[in-house]
């Protein structure tokens, strides 16, 4: 199983003739919302380098996203743009650290990054997250960070083969959790892989990273013409994520709550979210005047008219890796439409598992030139 097949990013037109989605225009959307968010991470991947200001990074990526996507469809009066903040969080940051211009925080040598972000066009959504470190990209990253990051990957590949029409979402929760196992890290407790569909990213079809016994997802059948959001988050530490004294910046409207807002900061704050993210999330630190946003958000909040995704923690000393991507699945095979090279590791842990080790090797993706061509299929692609 070599790094190229591995890795391989399923989104070309050659797809198309293999499987066939009622709605091509969904599709187009998807692979083209897909092709901005692989060509902004790997922008983003060259910005990480000792002595690069977080916010610098993160504030070129959403300008990155919102200027490439302004250039599809031609003068379309659709939705474009940002679908998910872009997040720079380092070592047992969890996630979703996306700074205010005054945060001067920067990158050191040895930070191994998880860089999260997001693109839509016309509400179909096309999410993906990469890890790293930072060092000179030659040397190959070891010890604890190695593990977490195979592990996270490996776990990646084991659920895309295993993401198909006829399995279940648990088949998937399992193998994260003997990939883990393998590399002596623990799957982050609360990460859901959702189901996407138009303008949600958090549909209703989850799949968990590691079962509680206070929380299990119900189990269902992966269908033809479904695109899920993978989200797999690994840890040296025990998995458990804590907040600390760090201010979100990220959220997301919450379209069922209505409420009259007293402060013209809150309704100025209201108004543009309404306008520019509508029902996707967004950040604070994207937002033009930055005095009402931060005076705003707290009546907005208190009122549950946008719902937080806060800042969260592992222990310190610990390192959290994270993959995130997408995909849709087809008859004859599901395709990955967002994702990274792994960096360079060089981990002491392996897979021996053979059942395992046997789903890994299975081929993704299209099929190899002068291999024979599958029956078309005429699947449907939920388009709601």
């Amino acid at each position: 199983m070599s790094k190229k097949d591995d890795m391989e990013v399923d989104q070309t037109e050659e797809n198309l003739k293999n499987d066939i989605f009622a709605s091509k225009d969904a599709y187009t959307r998807y692979t083209s919302a897909a092709a901005i968010a692989n060509k902004v991470l790997t922008e983003v991947v060259k910005a990480c380098k000792a002595g690069a200001v977080i916010y610098d990074i993160t504030s070129a990526g959403d300008k990155m996203i919102n200027d490439a996507a302004n250039a599809y469809f031609g003068n379309k009066k659709i939705e474009r743009g940002v679908a998910f903040p872009t997040c720079v969080s380092v070592d047992n940051c969890l996630g979703h650290y996306s700074p205010f211009p005054t945060d001067k925080t920067a990158l050191k040598e040895g930070d191994l990054v998880k860089i999260d972000l997001g693109v839509h066009l016309d509400g179909y959504i096309a999410v993906v997250a990469h890890s790293l470190v930072v060092n000179n990209g030659t040397d190959a990253i070891t010890g604890r960070k190695a593990d977490v990051i195979c592990a996270a990957h490996y776990a990646a590949e084991a659920a895309h083969r295993l993401i198909k029409a006829g399995n279940k979402n648990t088949q998937v929760t399992e193998a994260i959790g003997q990939v883990a196992k393998a590399f002596n890290v623990n799957p982050m407790e609360g990460v859901l892989s959702h189901q996407l569909k138009r303008h949600v990213i958090d549909g209703n079809n989850v799949i968990m990273s590691k079962p509680l016994p206070d929380q299990k997802a119900e189990e269902f059948t992966f269908e033809e013409g479904q695109v899920y959001a993978v989200d797999i988050v690994m840890s040296t530490g025990e998995g458990k994520s804590r907040e600390r004294e760090v201010r979100t910046t990220i959220f997301k409207r919450s379209v069922e709550n209505q409420y009259q807002l007293k402060m013209a900061a809150s309704r100025y704050l209201y108004n543009e979210v309404v306008h520019k993210s509508a029902t996707l999330p967004f950040s604070l630190a994207g937002i033009p005047d930055q005095g009402k946003a931060k005076m705003g958000i707290t009546e907005l909040a208190k009122h549950e008219l946008v719902l937080p995704y806060p800042v969260l923690f592992e222990k310190a000393g610990e390192y959290v890796a994270q993959y995130k991507f997408v995909v849709a699945i087809m008859k004859s095979s599901t395709n990955k439409l967002t994702g990274h090279a792994m960096p360079l590791v060089t981990s002491e842990n392996k897979i021996t598992d053979q059942a395992l080790l046997d789903l890994l090797a299975q081929p993704v993706g299209k099929k190899k030139k002068g291999a024979a061509a599958p029956a078309q299929d005429t699947n449907a692609m939920d388009t709601n």
